[in-house]
């Protein structure tokens, strides 16, 4: 079995072993493994059954993941996306009160679509033709928003009517604040150090402390048979998501799936080694593995399922094949068993927001390649950026963004550099606006 894992994956021609790819492999699964925890808790908030929602979560995660490591030999990690969880859930259904069947109907048809593109290669026209710094500007704004709603879930930034927002004044007298404080800080001194698995690590300890303090329910088991996916398979509903309301969400989760694979594939790739000529083997294979992980997770019942940028830290530890993948993936399988932990930690915001507030960091990183002293660049890039957390919405900062950006570039005499599609695209957004409203 080792020697044919060896020829299948190619291990000689990537320098690696069959010990190192297993240890890469467990390393990404649990420095992504918080997702676990906090997709069920988020999307619980729209109606949608808690056990479901981690059945659907871990699934998906491993099946993608699976998919990634046999079909496309790489090192990458699959599970629904943080960002697009937190849009699905606070500003598609919570924020437009849209049911969570057409919104899980909206992410399959943005899989759909994803598929169609990277079949007829299309995909590529569309990345090659979006500016660089609205592609960092996306992922910026997306972490801003992720943070926020990290902040606003764990109590310390509240509602005022004078300000709109406002730093809780009662900080240290709400105990579940303080454990959430503690959480921040173990994870931010943890990720300081360098640890792997940090995120993952600062929530167990937050979650033990919060036990200790009685806080935080103590599980009465750990292991259980998976709960019924019944509530969510299945139940997307595609024809409502179709109406023409919706059409604007659905392309808001197929840009930002196409922005998040295009750099996290490229950067996983970059540290490992595997570009050549500047180009990437199989791309092509890894896009469509998504796009396929992408339909499935909306068929069992969760959000847009897409790269992880967390598979660096596998790669950080010698991981150079798909065998890397695959290990990440029966983990994920095997984590089916643990539900009764995840349910009795998932409704604690207070283990759940330091995850949050610290991916919105490592998003946010993304500031500094913005050409900020360059107004035709750095106008759209920050009305991108500063629309997501304020209008709660991630589709209007990238409606924004496409707007202004033809617009600032025709002003500067730079008009013939934008790509036609980036025009339409603008044209569209207008009319969506115009008739439709804010998204």
């Amino acid at each position: 079995m080792t020697s044919w894992l060896a020829r299948y994956f190619k291990f000689d021609e990537h320098g690696t072993n069959l010990r190192t790819e297993m240890l890469a492999g467990a390393t990404t699964f649990f420095t992504m493994a918080y997702i676990l925890l906090v997709a069920p808790s988020i999307l619980g908030e729209t109606g949608m059954d808690l056990g479901s929602v981690f059945v659907a979560t871990a699934l998906s995660a491993a099946i993608g993941t699976f998919l990634m490591g046999v079909i496309a030999n790489f090192p990458l990690a699959l599970a629904p996306g943080m960002g697009l969880i937190a849009y699905f859930a606070f500003a598609v259904v919570l924020g437009m009160n849209v049911p969570w069947q057409q919104a899980l109907g909206a992410v399959f048809l943005s899989g759909v679509i994803f598929f169609v593109l990277t079949v007829t290669k299309v995909r590529e026209a569309i990345i090659n033709a979006i500016p660089e710094s609205l592609k960092y500007a996306v992922s910026a704004g997306i972490g801003l928003f992720i943070a926020f709603i990290g902040l606003k879930n764990a109590g310390i930034i509240i509602a005022s009517e004078a300000t709109f927002v406002t730093f809780n004044a009662d900080l240290t007298k709400k105990p579940e604040v303080l454990l959430t404080l503690f959480g921040l800080v173990v994870t931010s001194v943890l990720l300081v150090r360098k640890v792997k698995g940090a995120i993952f690590i600062g929530m167990a300890v937050t979650a033990v402390t919060g036990m200790i303090t009685g806080l935080v329910d103590v599980p009465s088991t750990i292991f259980a048979m998976p709960p019924s996916m019944a509530p969510t398979f299945l139940k997307m509903d595609v024809a409502g998501a179709l109406d023409l309301g919706l059409m604007t969400i659905v392309f808001a989760f197929l840009f930002v799936d196409l922005f998040d694979n295009a750099g996290t594939l490229v950067a996983v790739a970059n540290q490992a080694g595997l570009i050549k000529n500047n180009k990437l083997p199989r791309a092509g294979r890894a896009l469509f593995t998504d796009s396929i992980a992408t339909m499935l997770g909306a068929v069992f019942g969760t959000s847009t399922v897409t790269s992880y940028i967390e598979s660096s830290a596998g790669v950080a530890s010698g991981g150079r094949t798909g065998m890397t993948s695959v290990v990440t993936a029966l983990l994920f399988a095997v984590s089916l068993f643990f539900f009764p932990l995840v349910e009795t930690l998932a409704s604690v915001a207070a283990i759940t927001s330091p995850a949050l507030i610290i991916v919105g960091v490592f998003m946010a990183a993304n500031l500094r390649k913005i050409e900020w002293d360059k107004l035709s660049e750095s106008i759209p890039a920050f009305l991108t950026i500063i629309l997501m957390p304020l209008s709660f919405s991630i589709a209007n900062g990238i409606a924004a963004g496409f707007v202004l950006y033809p617009l600032c570039m025709l002003v500067a005499g730079e008009g013939k550099r934008v790509h036609p599609i980036i025009y339409v695209l603008g044209v569209l957004f207008v009319m969506r606006f115009i008739f439709l409203g804010a998204i």
